[in-house]
């Protein structure tokens, strides 16, 4: 029986995309950034053809659960329960064709449900649906979207949150002191790992700068 592992405070979600990967495949930078300290992956290859999702997705799987790492599939309920995924991470427009409650039906009770949320408002609707996570961002100017909420928000959304929040959107090892001095617990990121020189290094110094941050609070 599958039983929902916990997310943990100060936990370092890395999002793959191979296009921000640098040439390296998703495989390769899932290893090196697990070795570093990542908590989640998530899979998130859009326009790819259902049959190499999952493929990729059962390697990726294998290899997240070989090493006590979450792993979430972007998108798609169908394809993080064929590959037996942690969970699956949905947006507000995936959330808009398939309602959280079809997706819970297709990947069971004991499976994560992310939601992306763009402002306070959408964050709270994702709280009150049942979300056992949610993303807020982005945060700072990222290739990915084409606008940016700032910083100011953090720490009413940090406050405000019963389930973990992601705080992500273009947030690197020069800005994410910002981001934890205004609340947060919990980061994601993508090309900040992904394009990295040496990807374990900076996985490694993610996540250190999280655990330095909830050792402070703790003194």
């Amino acid at each position: 029986m599958f039983y929902m592992r916990k997310i943990k405070d100060n936990s370092l979600y890395l999002i793959i995309t191979e296009e921000y990967g640098c040439g390296k495949g998703a495989v390769e930078i899932a290893e090196k950034a697990i070795a570093g300290g990542v908590d989640i992956i998530q899979m998130r290859q859009k326009n790819r053809p259902s049959g190499e999702l999952i493929k990729l997705g059962k390697v990726l799987s294998r290899l997240c659960k070989k090493n006590g790492t979450l792993f979430i599939v972007n998108d798609d309920p169908l394809i993080a329960s064929e590959v037996d995924a942690d969970g699956v991470h949905m947006g507000q427009e995936d959330m808009a064709q398939r309602p959280i409650d079809e997706v819970r039906k297709i990947i069971g009770d004991g499976r994560i449900i992310g939601i992306s949320t763009h402002s306070i408002e959408q964050f709270a609707a994702a709280s009150a649906l049942g979300a056992d996570y949610m993303a807020f961002g982005p945060i700072f100017p990222t290739k990915t979207k084409n606008y940016f909420l700032g910083t100011s928000d953090i720490g009413h959304v940090a406050s405000m949150a019963a389930k973990p929040v992601f705080f992500i959107g273009g947030i690197n090892l020069s800005n994410i002191g910002e981001v934890l001095d205004r609340g947060a617990k919990n980061i994601a990121v993508m090309r900040a790992i992904s394009e990295a020189g040496d990807i374990t290094m900076a996985a490694r110094e993610f996540k250190n700068r999280l655990i330095q941050k909830q050792d402070k609070v703790n003194i």
